[in-house]
């Protein structure tokens, strides 16, 4: 009799552990930053690459848009000052209508130093809020834009979080190497 119970809990056992890992396989789990395609018309510069962040995972959905500019930063000085960064960030490609929202600050990204500024944007579907960022490594510069809906502490800390990760540094070290 002992040996049926032992069994009987086993096999009740057994169910409520495959019954859990069907359901993990089943329901649809976050998945974080997804490459998404470049949605930018060409311009003088090679297109970069576009990632896509849930609300579920960052608060709001967001996009980032990464590319190198190789040989356009100045050598001497780097990314000096917000003017700068309004120029270069690619702020413009998410719409030409763009206001600052305050000062810059000084950044770093992927061991580089540059600045990050804030951005309300002007679209058809309403205003949002975006990120540019600009930093060098010796002549060549790396810019970034990101853009949401939401307000500008959750974009940016979700624009310099996937920046941090090591897709996005593999990503950086390949654009800038690649001459």
């Amino acid at each position: 009799m002992r040996a049926w119970r032992v069994m009987v809990a086993a096999l009740v056992l057994l169910g409520g552990i495959s019954a859990v890992a069907a359901y993990e396989m089943i329901v649809p789990r976050s998945r974080g930053w997804q490459e998404i395609a470049w949605p930018f018309p060409r311009d003088g510069w090679p297109a970069g690459r576009a990632f896509r962040c849930g609300a579920a995972d960052c608060g709001d959905d967001v996009e980032v848009y990464v590319r190198a500019k190789l040989g356009f930063c100045n050598c001497t000085t780097g990314v000096a000052d917000d003017d700068e960064v309004d120029r270069v960030a690619d702020v413009d490609l998410i719409s030409p209508r763009f206001v600052p929202v305050r000062a810059g600050d000084v950044v770093r990204v992927a061991e580089m130093t540059g600045r990050i500024r804030a951005y309300d944007v002007e679209m058809p579907g309403g205003n949002r809020t975006a990120i540019g960022i600009a930093v060098s490594r010796r002549c060549d510069l790396l810019v970034a834009s990101a853009q949401a809906r939401g307000d500008v502490t959750r974009v940016r800390h979700a624009a310099l979080t996937f920046l941090g990760s090591q897709e996005a540094k593999r990503f950086i070290r390949s654009a800038l190497d690649a001459q």
